[in-house]
C-alpha cells in the first residue's frame, strides 16, 4: 500500500514520541505529507472548588477553564510545532492541528476531511474496567476509521 496523507494522532508523552516517529518512517518512505493532530480533552480545572457552582461563583469557575484550555493550547502548540518542524527539515510536507473536545470524533472527521489514508495512533494497552470507564480512542477509530489505521502499542518495562 502506498500512503499519501498520514493523520497523526499525538500527545506530549513518550507514546506519543513513538507514534510520532513511526509515522515519520512511514512518510518517509512513502513520500507522504504528515498532519499531526492533538485533542484537549473538556476538563474540569481541578482548582475549581465544586461548590463555587452553587455559590454563585461560574463565573470565576468559567474563568479558570478558559485559563486552563488556553495554558494547555499554548503548550500543545509548541511541541506540535516542534515535531512539524522535525518532519519539514526531513523533507516531509507536514501540517498541524488542535481542537478541543471527545478526540475520537475529531480524528475520526479529520480524516475525512483533510483526507488521510493512514491514521497512526498509539494504544496504551487499558483494558477491562479501566477501558470501560476512561474508553479507548485507539478502539473508536479502528471501528469508525474511513481508512486504514496503525495502532502503535505502550510497551511496558518491567
Amino acid at each position: 500500500m502506498n500512503y499519501r496523507k498520514i493523520l497523526v494522532a499525538l500527545d506530549n508523552s513518550p507514546l506519543g514520541k513513538k507514534v510520532f516517529e513511526e509515522a515519520l518512517s512511514i512518510a518517509k518512505y512513502n513520500d507522504a505529507a504528515l498532519m499531526l493532530f492533538h485533542c484537549l480533552p473538556m476538563e474540569t480545572p481541578s482548582t475549581a472548588p465544586y461548590t463555587s457552582l452553587y455559590e454563585g461563583e461560574f463565573k470565576d469557575f468559567s474563568y479558570l477553564m478558559r485559563e486552563q484550555l488556553e495554558s494547555q493550547a499554548t503548550e500543545s502548540e509548541k511541541w506540535l510545532r516542534e515535531y512539524g518542524e522535525i518532519a519539514i527539515r526531513q523533507g516531509i510536507a507536514t501540517e498541524w492541528d488542535w481542537k478541543i473536545g471527545e478526540p475520537g470524533g475529531w480524528i475520526r472527521d479529520i480524516a475525512k476531511s483533510w483526507p488521510a489514508d493512514l491514521i497512526v495512533i498509539g494504544r496504551r494497552g487499558l483494558s477491562g474496567v479501566s477501558e470501560v470507564f476512561l474508553g479507548s480512542v485507539s478502539n473508536y477509530i479502528v471501528h469508525h476509521a474511513i481508512c486504514s489505521v496503525l495502532v502503535v502499542q505502550e510497551t511496558k518495562v518491567n
